[in-house]
């Protein structure tokens, strides 16, 4: 197997890329999320994943090729030669001398990643590539293959396109007196923000208005109001001498109205005498 420069060894799937093992991990587990989106057939194993709990926390080289193995495993195809080693109970170093289906341990990157290639037997030297299967933290995925790979790559790219021009005819605006031209929304959103940023001065403007001080400042200021008031105390003034004789002009004058009343009294007309009677004539 090839390797990389910084010694990792190269991606065994067939892809071309010349990248070390762990970083084309990662995209095929992309590639594969796409591709289980692509095909309607249900016989497609791009669209699966395998794995048994009960062996995942005991999993190593030694015995991973028995896990692949199991009965329940669907990538597995039980006419390979290694079911006839297997039933043989001989060693697996004699798939070597059978011609047909067989699976090998390509890859081993302890303890999560392990790579086994499914491929056909000519001869001791001759042999050709099928699928290869990755195993990472124990469940088991098929590798897509270099066109399912490409046509992943080629589809993402033209949905980017179709969402690009999609979402530029939104900017689009046509009038018969104009003709065509662009009309942005950031240009709605500035305009937006702009009104929304005037409104909040004014409402801090209103909101400085009505509260003219706050409880410190208030505070403040009674203070050295309390320091002036004893630096400067108030002086007791005496009131003019003039001014200390009212009680008793009122009290005269009160009394003088009191007279003037009498006397109005008293010179009221007496002597009035209802009109005399008049007696009836005797005749």
């Amino acid at each position: 197997m090839a390797t990389s420069p910084d010694g990792m060894p190269n991606c065994p799937c067939p892809c071309p890329c010349p990248a070390p093992i762990s970083v084309c991990v990662s995209t095929l587990i992309q590639t594969r999320k796409f591709c289980i989106n692509m095909g309607d057939s249900k016989d497609n194993l791009l669209w699966i994943s395998w794995h048994d709990s009960a062996w995942i926390p005991i999993l190593n080289p030694t015995n991973v090729m028995d896990y692949f193995q199991s009965t329940t495993n669907p990538f597995y195809d039980r006419t390979c030669n290694n079911e006839i080693v297997k039933m043989q109970r001989l060693n697996m170093e004699h798939l070597s001398n059978l011609t047909g289906l067989e699976y090998m341990l390509l890859h081993v990157q302890e303890p999560i990643l392990y790579v086994i290639r499914k491929q056909h037997r000519h001869s001791v030297s001759a042999v050709t590539p099928l699928a290869d299967f990755y195993i990472i933290a124990g469940v088991v995925y098929q590798a897509p293959d270099l066109g399912s790979v490409i046509n992943s790559r080629i589809s993402t790219t033209v949905n980017h396109l179709q969402g690009a021009f999609d979402e530029a005819r939104t900017y689009s605006r046509y009038h018969p007196s104009k003709g065509y031209w662009w009309e942005f929304k950031e240009t709605e959103s500035k305009d937006l923000e702009d009104e929304n940023k005037k409104s909040q001065k004014k409402s801090s403007k209103d909101k400085a208005k009505e509260e003219s001080s706050s409880a410190f400042q208030r505070h403040r200021v009674n203070i050295l109001l309390a320091d002036l008031a004893k630096k400067f105390p108030i002086k007791n003034t005496p009131f003019p001498a003039s001014n200390t004789h009212l009680p008793e002009q009122r009290t005269s004058v009160e009394d003088n109205s009191k007279v003037e009343v009498k006397v109005e009294v008293k010179t009221e007309p007496q002597g009035h005498k209802p009109p005399p009677e008049k007696k009836p004539r005797l005749g």
